[in-house]
């Protein structure tokens, strides 16, 4: 997979005078069936979260408050994303190295997965990613 195949998703959105409601389907509104959920909060000014990709999962990833960006590299090219909308996600397939950075304040990331997690799913190290992707 490449960089190319990674792209925003603009996901359902109910408008209401009380508030907005969006929702996402596996294999409806995404292309995967969700196994898992989590999101990352508190992240300190500065900070910067991901460093690693993984070899078969696919994610969407929401800024479901705030705003952050994420960088995303498949060996060859690299690209950045703002994330600021809640009924928007990034789709990031498999074989994707990405960093997660520039978070503002209060922001929540939500992430949706394919798969359970499995550490050896994972490359944490870039020259190991890239020796997996050539």
């Amino acid at each position: 997979m490449s960089l190319s195949d990674c792209k925003i998703i603009e996901l359902p959105k109910i408008s209401d005078p009380r508030g907005n409601l969006t929702f996402i389907e596996g294999n409806v509104h995404i292309p995967f069936p969700i196994e898992r959920v989590y999101y990352l909060y508190d992240v300190p000014g500065g900070a910067e979260r991901g460093a690693h990709a993984h070899k078969q999962l696919h994610q969407l990833m929401i800024a479901v408050s705030g705003s952050f960006n994420v960088t995303l590299d498949d060996g060859a090219n690299k690209q950045t994303f703002f994330l600021n909308r809640s009924n928007y996600g990034l789709y990031i397939c498999p074989m994707m190295w990405r960093e997660l950075h520039d978070f503002s304040s209060a922001s929540v990331c939500m992430v949706l997965a394919s798969r359970k997690y499995d550490e050896k799913d994972y490359f944490r190290d870039y020259d190991q990613f890239l020796s997996g992707v050539s």
